[in-house]
Formats: C-alpha cells, sequence, structure tokens
C-alpha cells in the first residue's frame, strides 16, 4: 500500500513536533532542578567536616571544665579576656546549627555574585579562635565567591603566630598574612589589608567569630542589587565563659548611638518594621558595631574609606555609620546572615599613646566625628564629655573637603530620616552638668549602666559623662536617653515616658523633690553606693547642686 505523501509529511510533523515539545519539557525541567539546586547550593552550603555529637563545643554546646583545667583558667582570661582553656578544647571546626530563620533556607538569589576578600585583623589573639573565624569562613561559604582571606598581624608577640600560622594556613590555599612591623591599631590594619584585597567586595571579620551556613551569600547579594548598600550580619553572642553559641532570637535589635557617642542596640522602631514586606527583608540601621560587616571595595575607595586621622580603635564605626547614610549610602543588617562573635568584657592589651597627646585614643577619635560630622549637634556631645572642650582639636580639614566633594546632608537630615526616634537633648534646660552633694563631695552617677539601672553615687570628678544630667523644662532628670523613675520603691534610670508622674521632678531650694510621692533624693550613707529616696526634711544629704560650667552650651 502506498502512503500518499501529504500523509508522511503529516505523520513526520507530528512526531518532530512531539519530540521537540518532549525535549522542550525536558530542558525546562532540568534547568528548573539545576536552578532550584543552585539556590540551595549557595544558601545551604556547609563543608564542616562530620564529627562526633558529643565532642566539646558541637554543634555550638557550652563546655565544661573539670578541676585541673579550671586552674589554667585565670591566665586565659588574663591574655585575651575570655576563657581559652575552652576554646582550646573545641575543634577548630566546630558543626553549628542552623539558626536562621526557615524562610531564609529557601530565598533565591543570583548565582553569579561578586567575590569577596575577607580581612581578619588580629593582635596577639588566641590559636583557636583566630583558626576557627578562618574554618567556619572556610567551611561554609561558597568557593566561587571567596577570593581569599588576609589576616592582617597588627605586631603580634606570640610565637605560635609567627612561623607555626604561616606553616599552617599555607596548606589552606586561600589564605595570606600581611605582618605589620609595628603596632598600628584596627584601623590602619584594616586599610592595609583593604589595599591588598582582590575580591570585588570586602568583608571586615573580628578574629574571634564562626560563620554560620549561607552567612555571605545574603550581604553579596544586596551589594549586588546596589553598591552603595553596606551590610552586616545579625550577630549572634558565643560565651565567653564556656564558648556556647547563643542565637539573638526575633524580633532583632539594631545599632544607635548616644550623645556621648557610644554605640548601642535598641529595638527596631515600628516605622522600620512597617517599611519590610517580609521578615527575612534588611533592617536598616543608623549605626553598625563596626567589627563585622561587607562593603564594595570601589564604594568603600570613593567614599574615603576611614578616616586616616584615626589612630588605633574607637569611633570608627560611628564615623563610617554617619558618613555613609549622609552621603548617599544605606546601611542594613540582613537577617538571613549569622555571624557568633565573642563578646569580651574588656579589651586584654593596651592601647600605645600617641607621642606628646594629652588625650586618649578614644576621646580623640571621637572629637574628630563631632567636629566632621554633627554640625552644630556636637554641642550635645561636648556638653555631656565638657572635659573635652578644652582639649586641641585635630585639624580636620581634609574629611571637611571630602563632606563637601560627596555632597553630603547634613546631621540634622540624619537626624530625621533616619533616626527620628533619638531623644535630642532640650536646650531650654531648667539645670545642667554635674549633680553634687556638698556635703560630702559626691554626685549622681550612671555608673556606667545604661537602662533599668538603679541610680549611683560617686566621687565627683568633674568630667561629665556618666556625672552629666540635665532637668528639662518638662521636669524630666535625664542622663542622656534615660530619666530618673521613681515608682514607690525603686529610684532606676529608665527610658523615657513622656513625663509620666513616675519622672517628674522639681528642683527647689536645692531638692530634687518628687510631687507625686511627696519625697526627696537622698545620698543616704557616707559609704552609700546609690541614692536613696527618703521624706524631705531639709538635711544636708539631701542638698543638691547642679555645677552647669562655662564650658557648656
Amino acid at each position: 500500500m502506498i502512503i500518499p505523501k501529504r500523509r508522511i509529511v503529516f505523520y513526520f510533523v507530528v512526531v518532530t513536533s512531539s519530540l521537540w515539545i518532549y525535549l522542550a519539557v525536558y530542558f525546562f525541567a532540568t534547568f528548573e532542578d539545576h536552578h532550584n539546586s543552585a539556590d540551595d547550593y549557595l544558601v545551604m552550603y556547609d563543608n564542616t567536616p562530620d564529627r562526633n555529637p558529643d565532642k566539646p563545643g558541637e554543634w555550638g554546646a557550652g563546655v565544661s571544665l573539670n578541676f585541673l583545667e579550671k586552674k589554667r583558667e585565670e591566665q586565659g582570661f588574663s591574655d585575651h579576656a575570655f576563657n581559652r582553656v575552652v576554646s582550646d578544647k573545641i575543634s577548630l571546626e566546630r558543626n553549628l546549627l542552623d539558626v536562621r530563620n526557615s524562610k531564609c533556607k529557601s530565598k533565591t538569589y543570583p548565582y553569579d555574585l561578586p567575590t569577596s576578600t575577607i580581612i581578619i585583623c588580629f593582635h596577639n589573639e588566641a590559636w583557636s579562635t583566630l583558626l576557627r573565624t578562618v574554618h567556619s569562613v572556610i567551611n561554609r561559604t561558597p568557593p566561587q565567591l571567596l577570593k581569599e582571606i588576609i589576616l592582617v598581624d597588627d605586631a603580634s608577640e606570640r610565637d605560635e603566630l609567627k612561623t607555626k600560622l604561616e606553616d599552617y594556613v599555607t596548606k589552606l590555599n586561600v589564605v595570606k598574612i600581611i605582618r605589620l612591623p609595628k603596632r598600628q591599631g584596627l584601623i590602619r590594619a584594616r586599610l592595609k589589608g583593604a589595599s591588598e584585597a582582590k575580591g570585588q567586595v570586602l568583608t571586615f571579620l573580628d578574629a574571634h567569630c564562626e560563620c554560620s551556613k549561607g552567612w555571605l551569600v545574603p550581604l553579596l547579594a544586596r551589594i549586588a542589587e546596589n553598591r552603595s548598600n553596606v551590610v552586616m550580619p545579625v550577630i549572634d553572642e558565643i560565651s565567653d565563659q564556656n564558648f556556647y553559641y547563643h542565637a539573638v532570637p526575633e524580633p532583632f535589635h539594631r545599632g544607635i548611638f548616644r550623645w556621648r557617642l557610644e554605640f548601642g542596640w535598641k529595638s527596631v522602631p515600628q516605622y522600620e518594621m512597617e517599611r519590610r514586606k517580609d521578615e527575612t527583608d534588611g533592617i536598616r540601621t543608623p549605626v553598625m558595631a563596626g567589627g563585622l560587616f561587607s562593603i564594595d571595595k570601589s564604594y568603600f575607595d570613593e567614599i574615603g574609606t576611614y578616616d586616616t586621622g584615626m589612630d588605633i580603635w574607637g569611633g570608627e564605626n560611628l564615623e563610617i555609620s554617619f558618613r555613609v547614610w549622609m552621603c548617599g549610602g544605606t546601611i542594613e543588617m540582613l537577617p538571613c546572615s549569622r555571624v557568633g562573635h565573642v563578646f569580651r568584657p574588656r579589651f586584654p592589651y593596651s592601647f600605645p599613646a600617641r607621642p606628646g597627646g594629652d588625650l586618649d585614643v578614644v576621646s580623640r577619635n571621637l572629637m574628630r566625628v563631632a567636629d566632621v560630622w554633627m554640625d552644630e549637634y556636637g554641642k550635645h556631645f561636648y556638653n555631656i564629655r565638657f572635659d573635652l572642650k578644652r582639649k586641641k582639636h585635630d585639624d580636620v580639614s581634609e574629611r571637611l573637603a571630602l563632606r563637601k566633594k560627596l555632597q553630603c546632608k547634613s546631621f540634622k537630615w540624619y537626624l530625621e530620616n533616619i533616626i527620628p526616634e533619638l531623644d535630642v537633648p532640650d536646650t531650654n534646660f531648667v539645670a545642667a552638668g554635674q549633680v553634687r552633694n556638698p556635703s560630702s563631695d559626691n554626685c549622681l552617677d550612671t555608673l556606667g549602666k545604661k537602662d533599668d539601672a538603679p541610680l549611683g553615687l560617686y566621687q565627683c570628678h568633674g568630667q561629665g559623662g556618666n556625672q552629666y544630667f540635665v532637668l528639662t523644662s518638662k521636669g524630666e532628670l535625664k542622663s542622656e536617653d534615660n530619666c530618673l523613675d521613681y515608682n514607690g520603691y525603686d529610684l532606676y534610670l529608665r527610658e523615657c515616658d513622656g513625663v509620666q508622674q513616675n519622672q517628674k521632678w522639681e528642683y527647689k531650694n536645692s531638692k530634687l523633690y518628687h510631687p507625686r510621692r511627696d519625697v526627696c533624693i537622698d545620698r543616704g550613707s557616707s559609704n552609700a553606693e546609690h541614692a536613696k529616696v527618703r521624706a524631705c526634711d531639709g538635711r544636708l544629704a539631701q542638698v543638691w547642686d547642679f555645677s552647669k560650667t562655662e564650658d557648656m552650651d
């Protein structure tokens, strides 16, 4: 039987079309599978070796010491301000729990992300914490994104951080060591690392961190969207005592500053919560802690890197935060990026003094921040730190020229648009300065406590700071953004509540009077550490002088 030619053509078309449809479906499905696996690869990458879960510290567990080990604790704390004995018991490649929000694990990211150089500066760091930081970066970063790790040795003296360290990191291939011949401090050490970095993005880490699964991808993806985005991870806490990895719970806090130019954490305000479309979206933060962040390398250069007039450490996080926001960038904390950090209660080393200087390096750095970036609001810093007002100010003309070149906005704009919830000090105050009891020469003092802390007493020192208080025109007795609160039981510094009755005070006849409770502030006994509240009876312990100095505005 002869099949007509037209029917042959028809059959051919049907068969070939079916084949093409089948191939299209097959390749589409294959592409989707590949695409999904690529996303999983980026957000779930973890090359940490499997270990016995009962080993010390595995999965972020805290570690206990036996009697003999405890005898060696003191030296470790003295050298490093954390428990080195515990750290040394934990594997350099310990496993961690995945503490991210579950939505983070299904987020999709571009596969073609920029590369990053990880810069870690150290001075006499403990071997185990330094290398645990390095291994956590290598094990939990997709290799195509990790250009290199640069370790900047800021003139360490410990023998194990010399040849032994070089021999060790040589085997890791991706690690490079830069040695500084003399102590430079964090700021210049980071600048040295940045100058030799080959990655498109600079990521700065401290030397006692542990990066969690998927930590770098969200940071790079956000920078890829806009190179002026400066981004930081959520910083989880690694205990300085037993190295337990404590995941910060949601809702997170964000970085802010206090008027004495100290960094602090505050709850994310409602307006920022509403701006975000999803709980995995970045959280805009007015100030970053400064130890851990990523920034586009060319953008870092364009906006002036760090202020090279600053010495060692202190205030650089405030300076770069003000500069980024005021000069057109943004700073965000990304919930899907988590890095653990050992928060130490003190610095285990001293800072070298500046030759011929009469100021500690941190105070001098903060003066530069105020003089360059805070405009007329700098007076609030100097009112609190009036010990600095008559000190010699640095020549900051070069940084002021940079600010003009970058066409940066005013500090007033920053306050109104980036941190509108920050309470600006009242310039129409009733009284301000140190609050002194003449009969004892003791002053009201916060004792360095920030929130929900009893009101302290300390010998008057005339330097402001913890002893600087303002009695506002509304009757608030304030230490920076906290108000003195008396509820009938406790005399505490607490978050200001808008002059409710517990926070309303009057100053008359040299007495600090609480009208609601009909009591006065009393210094108590001669050796009391905290102020008291007692019935007003005219005793000398209830006499207080506000010493507003001529240096105050």
